[in-house]
Parts: C-alpha cells; sequence; structure tokens
C-alpha cells in the first residue's frame, strides 16, 4: 500500500548496507543510457515516467536516517517532490559525437545525488548526433541492477504506438501497480540466456547449511589479489566507455564450437581484455589470476516483482596471466561450472545482511576487507532479443554501469539487446585514465576467438 507523509518504512538491511558503503570516492550509483534513433516526444516520455515510474513508492521517497546510532534507516515520502528536478533536459558539448556523450556519462557518474531528495535522476540529451541519449542514474539503495532492468524495461514497449499504461492514483494501488509493471517487463527479458545460479537451489543450499561455513572461511583466508594497474588507491573521478556492438550470433558461434556457454565467452573476453590492457602498462601477469565479483540473482519466483537488493555476490578467477586464448576460456569454463554448484553467493547475501545492521567502523572494514580479495565488479545481464520503443522512439541501443563497490577502480558492464552485445568500462580515473583503449582490447579478443573457432570448424 502506499504510505502518507508521516510514515515511515524502515530499509531493509542489505539495502541499507549499499547505502552506508557510499563515500565520496565510491558512489553506489547505477548509470543505464538508452539510444534513440530519432528525437523524443517529451511531453509523451513525461507523462509514461508519471504513470510507470512514479507507481513504485521509492521513487516519491528520501531516505530518513534514524537517530539511533545502530537504527536502519527508512522511506519516507516527500512532501516538496518535483519531477523537474529528477526529469531534465541536458545540452552535450561539441561536437555532439560519442565521445562528448562518454564525457556526459563520465561527469555524471562522478557526481553524487543529492540526499536530501529522492535518489534518482533520468537526463534527456536531445542533441546527440546519433538520435537522443537517455542517462538514467539510480541509487543502489534502491534496488540492485536485476530490478532496475526489469524497471527500465516496463518503461519501454513492444510497439511504437502502444497505448499507455495509466497508473493507478486512488493512493491504494501505486505498489500494486508497479508490480504489475515489471511482471510486464518479465517478458521483455531474454530468457534463452543462463543464468549463474538457480535461485530455487541456491535457497535449499542456504537454508541446508551446505557448505556456508567452509565458503566463508575459503573467502576470508583467500590472499589479497595482486597489485595490478587496476588496483590503487581512487579518486572521485570515474570514466565510462562502451564498444561498438558485438554480434550475438559471433559469441554463440565462440560458444558451441567449444562447448562453452555465453557467459564463458564473454568473460573470457573480458579476461584477455585484461590481459592486452596490463601488458601494456609493463605490469608482471604471467601465471596470475585477477578475481573479479559478480552479482549473482538469488530472488526466488514469487520475489521477482520486488524491488530492493536481493542478490549475491561470488568471486570468479580470471586468467588474465595465462597467454593461450582457448586455454583461458577452457579454464574460465571450469571455474564457472563450479561456482554453479556452491553456495558462495547467498553466503555473501548473508554476511550484506549482518553489514547493513553494523555499525560504519565495521562496515568500512568489512568492506575494504572484501574488497581486497578482488580487482573488479564483472556484471553480465541479458536484454530483449528485439528492438523496443520509447516514448514512440525505436531504442538503437542500451548500455549501464554498476558502482565499483569497496573502492575497487574497475566496473565491466556486459549487455545484450536485439542480436547484439555491448561491453561497458567505468574506472577510476587516476587508474585508468584511457578506458576506450580496454576497449579496443575487447574488439581485439572477440576477433581472436572467431579465427579460433573458425579454425576448429574447418
Amino acid at each position: 500500500m502506499a504510505f502518507s507523509s508521516r510514515d515511515r518504512i524502515p530499509m531493509d538491511n542489505v539495502d541499507s548496507a549499499w547505502l552506508r558503503m557510499e563515500d565520496s570516492t565510491n558512489l553506489m550509483t547505477i548509470t543505464g543510457m538508452m539510444i534513440l534513433d530519432g528525437p523524443l516526444d517529451f511531453s509523451r516520455f513525461k507523462a509514461m515516467i508519471e504513470d510507470r515510474l512514479m507507481a513504485h513508492d521509492r521513487f516519491r521517497s528520501l531516505v530518513a536516517e534514524s537517530p539511533l546510532p545502530l537504527g536502519r534507516p527508512s522511506w519516507q515520502e516527500d512532501d516538496q517532490f518535483t519531477l523537474r528536478y529528477h526529469l531534465r533536459k541536458v545540452a552535450l558539448a561539441a561536437p555532439h559525437d560519442q565521445g562528448a556523450l562518454q564525457e556526459l556519462v563520465s561527469d555524471l557518474m562522478s557526481t553524487p545525488l543529492d540526499r536530501s531528495r529522492p535518489l534518482w535522476q533520468i537526463h534527456v540529451v536531445e542533441n546527440y548526433a546519433h538520435g537522443t541519449a537517455v542517462i538514467l542514474r539510480i541509487h543502489h539503495c534502491i534496488a540492485d541492477g536485476i530490478a532496475l532492468v526489469r524497471l527500465l524495461f516496463s518503461l519501454t514497449d513492444k510497439e511504437p504506438d502502444e497505448a499507455p499504461t495509466v497508473r493507478d492514483r486512488d493512493g491504494k494501488g501505486g505498489r500494486q501497480g508497479g508490480r504489475k509493471l515489471l511482471s510486464t517487463a518479465e517478458s521483455l527479458i531474454d530468457r534463452g540466456r543462463e543464468v549463474l545460479v538457480n535461485p530455487d537451489r541456491l535457497a535449499e543450499l542456504i537454508q541446508g547449511g551446505f557448505g556456508a561455513a567452509g565458503v566463508l572461511t575459503r573467502l576470508i583466508q583467500r590472499p589479497a589479489d595482486p597489485k595490478t594497474a587496476f588496483k590503487g588507491r581512487v579518486t572521485i573521478t570515474k570514466k565510462a566507455a562502451w564498444s561498438k556492438p558485438i554480434p550475438l550470433g559471433d559469441v554463440k558461434r565462440i560458444g558451441k564450437t567449444f562447448g562453452c556457454t555465453i557467459n564463458d565467452v564473454l568473460m573470457t573476453v573480458a579476461a584477455g581484455a585484461m590481459r592486452s590492457y596490463l601488458l601494456g602498462r609493463g605490469d608482471a601477469i604471467e601465471g596470475k589470476d585477477v578475481h573479479a565479483v559478480v552479482p549473482v540473482n538469488i530472488r526466488p519466483p514469487h520475489e521477482m516483482d520486488h524491488l530492493g537488493n536481493r542478490f549475491g555476490l561470488v568471486f570468479v578467477a580470471l586468467p588474465v596471466g595465462m597467454a593461450e586464448p582457448l586455454g583461458r576460456l577452457k579454464t574460465v569454463h571450469e571455474r564457472m561450472e563450479r561456482l554453479k554448484r556452491s553456495p558462495e553467493a547467498g553466503v555473501v547475501f548473508s554476511v550484506l545482511q549482518l553489514l547493513g545492521l553494523a555499525k560504519p567502523e565495521l562496515l568500512a572494514f568489512g568492506v575494504d576487507f572484501f574488497g581486497s580479495k578482488a580487482t573488479l565488479v564483472l556484471t553480465n545481464v541479458p536484454g530483449p532479443r528485439n528492438h523496443l520503443f520509447m516514448a514512440g522512439s525505436r531504442i538503437r541501443n542500451m548500455m549501464f554501469w554498476v558502482p565499483q563497490s569497496a573502492h575497487m577502480g574497475l566496473g565491466i558492464s556486459i549487455f545484450s539487446y536485439a542480436g547484439e552485445v555491448r561491453i561497458g568500462v567505468a574506472a577510476d580515473a587516476a587508474l585508468v585514465p584511457n578506458p576506450d583503449s580496454l576497449i579496443e582490447h575487447v574488439h581485439g579478443e572477440v576477433t581472436v576467438l572467431l579465427e579460433e573457432a573458425a579454425e576448429a570448424g574447418a
């Protein structure tokens, strides 16, 4: 049900943990971007935001801190809410190309959201040379990446002239209306992509305590990741970049040839690109691994309509010290298969729940401790198979970036949409001053694996 301005709804422990992880060099903001083929009907878009996005209480709510030392924050409706603050038109600097758009995304990514207002913003860039860009920024405490991707799809249509969904405005149906929209979005997601962990099976492992103590012990005893150009003191300034489209058919062809999944191939591409970049920086990495923190959805089916954070984390060892491309692919495949049978994601989720109740000093220690065990955050989200429309305009491509939690300096986001895959990089400017060079290595790795697949097929 919707709440009155006097009501406070306590924040879940895990949502609270993601809220409190934030500091000036470690913003917990998820950034998404959609590129439209042509101009955006702003009035229609605004009406769609009012009808669909505002059906969710959290987008009209402030974060109210507890007066108690260990009290949880709460959600409280913003009596002064105005959509004009959250929905903005912005001008892109000349020459209005992808480079200028990357600079704008980077600037926004480096700017904290205003804690005195609901923690989200949408920026509409109407003078982008290749169409219109819509940039969305949402704080991690509102929802995790899986829920937010589903939410963003609820703002799209399958056809350009699809009838708008009308929000229930009687004050009682806002949350139900929001859940209905999320359910509708589920039908848009590409269900053909494999998932890392089956949420039902994971729940059984967690509830049964299967291996949980051993998993936690191994995480604690795991040595810190090796020092590379990707690790170091982070700063306020972040840099964003994204790849050209990679045909999903090419990725599937590589996977089918070598008996691997799409995820295996894309993670191998990321590992190979990181290897090339590190060698170019003069790092001695032969024989070494670096760990990627990979978010894993643990929502059971009956909770798929909920916002909030319902994901665990697994630590994937990427073989950047292995020179042979097919050796890297085989190694990634074997490691991913082992992780699918592990309760690690659920164990880390339980740790995050505890950290949400911890004192700030203990939270900071826990975050930095686990952050030392990894080098990057890596996400891989399957999007729709077909092109979608937003306020009547066709969405040409999509991209998103997740925050680099635990003061890590690198995030790699993989997103598929309409038969194409794009890989995005979000990096600390002091550690990776030119993320475009890392993106160039991404395309080089895809080419190498395609050549290996063609040779094996021949």
